[in-house]
């Protein structure tokens, strides 16, 4: 099996900042693109970074200059520096991640159990 750990999730005010993380452990033969997502209450879920195995990266429109997501492939950790947090940005963040375990064929998507952050004005 393959686990995903996340954790950096926090109470802030605005303007603050915290860093996000999300080890993945288990069976690992490979990992491939790795982001974050994430959901508040009455909305759906939403991309906000990915960074591909080469290390390209896409951030969502909502946080672009001010998140940046990072990987550190020998630790097999994705990594989210937000920064410049705003009230909009509460939400449950969802560390997700494309890897093969293992002994078997092909590549799967994980899904951690999500960290909260909340940002108050």
């Amino acid at each position: 099996q393959v686990q995903l750990v996340e954790s950096g999730g926090d109470s802030v005010q605005t303007g603050g900042s915290l860093r996000l993380s999300c080890a993945v452990s288990g069976r690992i033969f490979s990992i491939g693109a790795m982001g974050w997502y994430r959901q508040a209450p009455g909305k759906q879920r939403e991309l906000v970074a990915i960074i591909t195995s080469g290390g390209s990266t896409l951030h969502g429109d909502s946080v672009k200059g001010r998140f940046t997501i990072s990987r550190d492939n020998a630790k097999n950790t994705v990594y989210l520096q937000m920064n410049s947090l705003k009230p909009e940005d509460t939400a449950l963040y969802y560390c997700n991640v494309v890897a093969r375990e293992t002994g078997t064929p092909g590549d799967r998507r994980y899904w951690g159990q999500g960290t909260q952050v909340t940002v108050s004005s």
